[in-house]
């Protein structure tokens, strides 16, 4: 298949594109490599799949040197003049949409980067979908669209309307105009709502990341809501299998789950949950980075930080029956994972 994947100079796309390209997919990736965290971060997974950073400029196509079959595009999505270019000259099969303003915290500071990438970049996605017949668009929902959701696990049959911060309330956004889109114009078009993903590559704004760094330098970490929070950690490599399992399989309409809004009576849309189904106690997180490092964690206890939310868990059911697939990386096996590569870039 020949496969648009945004986000490519991102941490799960990075992964994603890469899985794609070994499988045999022709990709082309698209990222507009802002300056939201560290861009030689986003410039050496891009080095990783063979993409030299000199032969970037904008709107210019790129051959990577490692993978004959994968092209990269430095290129905003709330271009849409560009976005319809490049949708008319490649002729893609499929769409997997990961490029996204991220960060819960960050959407208190600077809300409009939130509307101009998830809600407008969002839009434009969806309009080049809808006149070069797609045949499935992929989308990264988030966890976060659950809110303070109480009931344990968190189901896709869940209600999501009341979102506790604009970061989720655009993810929340993004599933209802897909569905839109699904049963107007017959875009079959599939959600994903990730848990806490974590690994080598990661994004520097996320809890392992600034652990370990602060660890290793000897400075404290700051433990929110006194370190009383569970997350549902998943391990970047099994949120990728899920993507891929999940683009191979088209939704359909579905007249038999009525009260179910994860899926649609009119439209070939679908949401899943992809986590880990482990939710995992911040401080024995915490304990697994110590223990991998061989170093205890000065810890500076904080109170609940606006926008967080206590614990997380996914409850992955529809995932397991319908495409056979459920996560399952052990935390210290992916922690150490991670801190082998922090490792290996940062201090060699």
């Amino acid at each position: 298949m020949k496969i648009l994947v945004t986000g490519t100079a991102g941490f799960i796309g990075f992964h994603l594109a890469k899985a794609l390209l070994e499988r045999g997919d022709e990709v082309v990736g698209i990222d507009n490599i802002n300056d939201y965290y560290d861009v030689e971060l986003k410039y050496s997974r891009l080095a990783e799949t063979g993409i030299n950073r000199d032969t970037i400029t904008y709107n210019h196509s790129v051959q990577s040197s490692i993978y004959p079959n994968y092209q990269f595009v430095k290129l905003d999505l709330s271009d849409h003049a560009n976005l319809e270019q490049l949708f008319t000259a490649q002729k893609f099969d499929k769409v997997i949409n990961l490029a996204a303003q991220a960060g819960v915290r960050y959407s208190l500071e600077n809300p409009q980067a939130y509307i101009d990438a998830n809600i407008t970049g969002f839009l434009n996605i969806l309009e080049c979908c809808r006149y070069h017949k797609i045949k499935h668009l992929v989308y990264a929902s988030s966890s976060s669209v659950y809110g303070n959701n109480s009931k344990m696990p968190l189901s896709t049959a869940d209600s999501v309307d009341h979102p506790i911060s604009l970061y989720a309330a655009t993810k929340k956004s993004n599933e209802l105009m897909a569905h839109t889109y699904s049963h107007l114009f017959g875009i079959p078009t599939t959600g994903l709502r990730f848990f806490t993903v974590y690994g080598p590559y990661g994004r520097p704004d996320m809890a392992l990341f600034l652990f370990t760094k602060a660890i290793l330098a000897g400075q404290p970490i700051q433990v929110f809501n006194n370190g009383e929070m569970k997350r549902d950690f998943t391990y970047v490599d099994d949120i990728v299998g899920g993507v891929t399992r999940v683009l191979d399989h088209t939704p359909i309409p579905d007249s038999k789950k009525l009260s179910d809004p994860s899926v649609s009576k009119t439209a070939p849309y679908k949401i899943y949950n992809i986590g880990n189904s482990t939710p995992i106690r911040l401080m024995d997180f915490i304990e697994a980075i110590e223990t991998k490092l061989g170093i205890d964690a000065k810890k500076e206890l904080l109170p609940m930080q606006l926008g967080d939310v206590p614990m997380t868990w996914a409850d992955t059911t529809d995932l397991e029956a319908n495409l056979y697939y459920r996560p399952d990386t052990p935390i210290k096996e992916g922690v150490g994972r991670f801190i082998d590569w922090y490792k290996s870039y940062y201090i060699h």
